[in-house]
Order: structure tokens, then sequence, then C-alpha cells
């Protein structure tokens, strides 16, 4: 059973960062409104996930929601308000939801609760998706008179398969963490309280395992060539090949794996995403 979730005051973050074994974890924190977004908050949330990805200290980063709630959409308050309020409420394109893309880093959602809206494309936009077993997911444009925002017709069907995301964006349904994982909207199911422990073991094992160099190419080979022709693709991949053969990452991986330790890999510099 859910524990009662008391009002947040005022001078409380609503977006929380901490630290540990290299994976920056980064909370929504309204609890009382499921953690549903202000412009504030996106805000806040974006240069969170920038600064995530500029610091050298961390490899990986996990995204989750404080109480019962991953992210209910956009306040309700925000809609009521009326068109200008709203156009106000979308994002710079800096700061739009699919902004991790962009970055070099894996980022993993650990969705604890449920999920509509805005949320939504948070959701989508992280690398790896970790869905608690009781949480419930909803796009729920459709049955608000809007359209499927932040670029989820371009995303969705890539993940899911045009018919799927059609199912989910025409409907607006909620959908359960079965069917989910059935479709493939997430990797993995959790079971309710254990979300985010899975989740942050997942991205503290790429932050000790794995090349940061190496992630952060293969997570721009993996986007970048979703639209380019496959000659283009094979030669971008043939050219980064050759520059890893004499890289110091698979020298010091082979020296690792000979004297049976984990790999110190170099960490990434501030940079360009």
């Amino acid at each position: 059973m859910h524990s009662k979730q008391t009002d947040v005051p005022a001078s409380t973050p609503t977006i929380l960062v901490r630290h540990e074994r290299q994976v920056a974890v980064i909370t929504l924190n309204r609890p009382d409104k499921l953690n549903a977004m202000t412009g504030e908050m996106q805000s806040t949330y974006a240069e969170a996930l920038r600064s995530a990805d500029d610091d050298p200290r961390v490899r990986a980063i996990v995204v989750t929601g404080a109480g019962r709630g991953f992210c209910s959409g956009a306040d309700l308050a925000v809609l009521r308000e009326g068109a200008e309020t709203i156009r106000a409420f979308v994002p710079p394109p800096e700061d739009l939801p699919l902004l991790t893309l962009r970055l070099r880093k894996p980022v993993v959602a650990a969705v604890n609760g449920p999920v509509a809206g805005i949320g939504f494309a948070y959701m989508l936009g992280s690398d790896f998706r970790f869905l608690a077993r009781d949480a419930r997911i909803s796009t729920s444009f459709a049955r608000l008179g809007l359209v499927a925002e932040y670029g989820l017709s371009w995303l969705l069907p890539r993940l899911i398969g045009t018919s799927a995301a059609l199912d989910l964006l025409l409907t607006g349904r909620t959908i359960d963490a079965a069917e989910a994982a059935r479709i493939g909207l997430v990797q993995r199911v959790s079971e309710p309280g254990d979300v985010l422990a899975d989740a942050l073991a997942h991205a503290a094992d790429l932050a000790a395992h794995c090349s940061p160099a190496s992630l952060a190419a293969i997570k721009a080979q993996v986007y970048g060539d979703l639209d380019r022709p496959l000659d283009a693709a094979l030669a971008r991949a043939l050219k980064m090949m050759d520059a890893t053969f004499d890289a110091p990452d698979l020298a010091e991986a082979l020296k690792a794996r000979a004297e049976k330790r984990n790999p110190q890999f170099d960490p990434l510099s501030a940079g360009a995403r």
C-alpha cells in the first residue's frame, strides 16, 4: 500500500540531484501532484541533465519520480489557463523532452508509477526504461484534444512499430506493465519497490564496465543512423571503427581483461552534444 502523500513546501526543490557509483540520479519532486511538470521544472530538469552530461564524474544518468508517480504530465492548472499560458509552457528547443537523445551518456528511466503526456515523452527519451509492475502508462493527448507532442510521432513508431504506436497515440488509453513489456515499450519490469534500485544497478554496471567514449559514440550512431541510408551508416561506422583501433580504451580493456580487473577508462570531458 502506498503511503499518504503530503504537500511539498514551497521551498522544497522540484528537481533533486544526487550522485552514487558514478551515476547521477535526477528526481522529479512534486509527489503531491504525481510530479506534474511546471515550466520552471522543465527548465531545471533540462539543466540537470546537461550538467550531468558535462560532469566527468558521471558516467550514466537515472531519472525517476518522487512518491508514487513518475510524471503525470503537464500541471492541469497550466491547461486550464488557456492557450497563451499553454504556449508559454512549451519549453525552448534546447529544453524539449527528447533532449536526452542528444546527450552523450546513457539515460535510464526508473518509472515508479503513473506516467502520461509530457511524462511519457520524458520516459521515451530515455535509452533504457525500467517500469514498476504496478505502474500505468497513458499518452492522453487525443483525449485532451491535443496531438502527438514533442516528437513522439517520430520516436514511438521507431521504438515499437507503427501499428502499436498508432494504437497508443490514437486511443490515449492506459496500459499496464505487462502490455508495455509485450510491445517493447520498456526493457524491464521490476517489483514496485525495486524499480529505482534496479535502474541504478544497471546504470552503475554501465559506469563500471563500459567505455564512456564508446557509450557516447554508439548512442550517437544509433540515433543518428535512424534516418541514414545503409551505405552512409556503414561508411560512418567504418570511419569510427578505424579511430578506435589505436585509441587508449581498447588497450586498457584488453589489459584489464588479462589482469582480471575492471577497466579504468578515461571520463568524457565537457563538450558539445
